[in-house]
């Protein structure tokens, strides 16, 4: 039986709704054809979400915590976490040519530094001139400690007057952090982070934020949770952060 022609101005709804009349209208191109539903692409998605999430959830985990494992995971599937464990530290180690905390002087500075910030992360440490700055005094010990365990950073020190002349004492500690030539981040005392509380673990954070260091790397501190079981520390990726350009750093 052939349809009569549809009328031109056909009044509708809700083009969208399953009835019979829309069904003959989209038939006939009066109304487009109903939109897919998104429910089976979101479904799909989350779905897919999963599953990466399961591969991937030995992700970040060291090789102690991949040991306490070995009850829950496939012995194959743990195994070859620690064989990228154990590559992830060879590669670590090889780039640890550092291991130790360079005092500047000035004549030297565009080698030991903006140079050197071509082949790896070049943090310097601007003390106070006076060494009475207690800020000074904790990040001096902060530096020691991470120049020790982070071989593959260049840790460099110097006196902010020595660096600067007229340098403001009270600017002390002062923190710059290059790589490939310019300044990612400077910190103007330690008030960004917890001033004479500052620890280890909180430049360690400030190496993570710049990608000085990547998430899962084995020498990041580890804290005790309640139950005082080691768990990775709360580090979230930030955007790097470049601070205005400064010709004294040049």
């Amino acid at each position: 039986m052939q349809m009569p022609d549809m009328p031109v101005n056909v009044p509708v709804d809700d083009p969208n709704a399953d009835t019979e009349w829309n069904d003959i209208l989209r038939k006939h191109g009066v109304i487009p054809e109903k939109p897919p539903s998104p429910t089976p692409m979101i479904q799909e998605a989350i779905e897919e979400a999963r599953r990466l999430a399961h591969e991937n959830r030995l992700e970040g985990k060291d090789l102690d915590e991949l040991a306490e494992l070995e009850d829950e995971e496939d012995e194959d599937f743990l195994e070859s976490y620690r064989k990228k464990r154990f590559a992830e530290l060879a590669t670590i180690q090889s780039a640890s040519v550092f291991n130790q905390v360079y005092h500047l002087q000035k004549p030297d500075y565009s080698k030991d530094v903006t140079e050197a910030s071509q082949q790896a992360f070049v943090l310097v440490l601007l003390t106070s001139s006076q060494g009475i700055n207690g800020e000074s005094r904790i990040a001096t010990e902060i530096w020691r400690e991470l120049a020790q365990k982070f071989g593959d950073v260049k840790f460099c020190q110097m006196r902010a007057d020595l660096c600067i002349e007229g340098y403001p004492d009270k600017n002390t500690p002062t923190v710059l952090i290059y790589k490939d030539g310019d300044i990612k981040r400077q910190l103007v005392t330690l008030r960004e982070l917890k001033g004479v509380r500052t620890t280890a673990a909180d430049m360690e954070k400030v190496l993570f934020d710049v990608g000085a260091v990547r998430m899962g790397d084995p020498r990041l501190k580890r804290e005790k949770n309640e139950e005082g079981e080691s768990g990775s520390r709360n580090i979230r990726q930030t955007q790097p952060r470049v601070d205005d350009d400064d010709s004294d750093w040049d």
